[in-house]
């Protein structure tokens, strides 16, 4: 990694940080920063995988962001988290840190008057060392790749499966697998055991110890894993909008069926990326249109614990 805009000595103790590795992600960025720096994120740390598409030009010039580069391989990386837990190591030990992609907007009970301080703050004084999220996937009404409205995600994708969702625990570092959701429901029917996994831990304070294993699904040590039991956990937890399904998933699909970067067993995954390049349409009659958080927690996606009473 070669540190292009590097202003984390600007970084004081207590602040809130956020981790990202991205490659080409533009019409994501200006509403990705605003949405985590109202939730209270001070400083940004991100690693851009050589993107083409103004990313990088556009984080430099951002005062609250530091910027590496890399032209290595994604996939060789561990998926981008050698890059990230080096940043993570270095930066964030001490800090509640927030890791995301920046196709997810986190969001989880009374975020619209509560900031992360607030948030972590609750955590910190139960000795809780994190929350867990669902990464919910949002899309459009009718075929993906068409021309939406405009706007933010949520008004370009405002539609959302609310179950069925499972989650099972996996030996021996009892990580959880959770499955479900649009993708599971028109891509993988026939594979089940294949669809994506929806569980996170994106919000932790950090420590020198620990490290993410499989993206920010799981987490060493294991006992951090235990943070999150998916859908119907009544601990505090929340859900990452996942935007993948912007317009423009037709060519990110067939660049990556080209690349060849984004899972261990590419081959696996290719009727996937190639059924995606055919901008199927996800929306179906159990579709439900998102409105707020307290939707999510209605219908049991995300739990608010004693959080409700604070």
């Amino acid at each position: 990694m070669v540190a292009v805009a590097d202003r984390s000595a600007a970084i004081r103790p207590g602040d809130i940080l956020g981790f990202a590795t991205l490659r080409n992600e533009m019409q994501r960025l200006p509403e990705f920063l605003d949405h985590y720096r109202k939730l209270g994120v001070a400083h940004f740390l991100i690693v851009d995988n050589a993107s083409d598409d103004g990313s990088a030009d556009f984080l430099r010039g951002q005062p609250d962001v530091s910027l590496w580069t890399t032209p290595a391989s994604y996939r060789e990386a561990r998926f981008g988290l050698d890059w990230m837990g080096a940043l993570l190591l270095r930066h964030g030990h001490g800090h509640w840190c927030v890791c995301v992609d920046a196709d997810e907007l986190l969001v989880y009970p009374h975020c619209d008057s509560h900031d992360l301080h607030a948030l972590t703050g609750y955590l910190q004084a139960r000795g809780v060392a994190g929350m867990g999220a669902m990464m919910l996937d949002l899309y459009p009404q009718g075929p993906l790749d068409q021309p939406g409205p405009g706007g933010s995600v949520i008004q370009q994708l405002p539609w959302f499966d609310p179950g069925p969702y499972a989650c099972q625990i996996l030996q021996p570092r009892r990580n959880r697998w959770l499955q479900g959701g649009p993708r599971a429901r028109v891509f993988f029917a026939d594979r089940p055991a294949r669809a994506p996994t929806l569980n996170k831990l994106p919000l932790i304070r950090w420590n020198w110890r620990y490290v993410y294993v499989n993206s920010t699904h799981s987490m060493l040590p294991a006992r951090l894993n235990d943070l999150y039991d998916g859908p119907g956990d009544p601990r505090l937890s929340g859900v990452l909008l996942h935007s993948k399904f912007l317009p423009g998933i037709g060519a990110r699909s067939s660049e990556e069926l080209a690349r060849r970067q984004h899972f261990a067993d590419p081959d696996a995954y290719q009727t996937y990326h190639q059924a995606l390049t055919a901008a199927p349409v996800l929306w179906h009659p159990g579709s439900v249109r998102y409105r707020d958080w307290r939707q999510l927690a209605e219908l049991g996606l995300i739990g608010g614990g004693d959080w409700s009473n604070e």
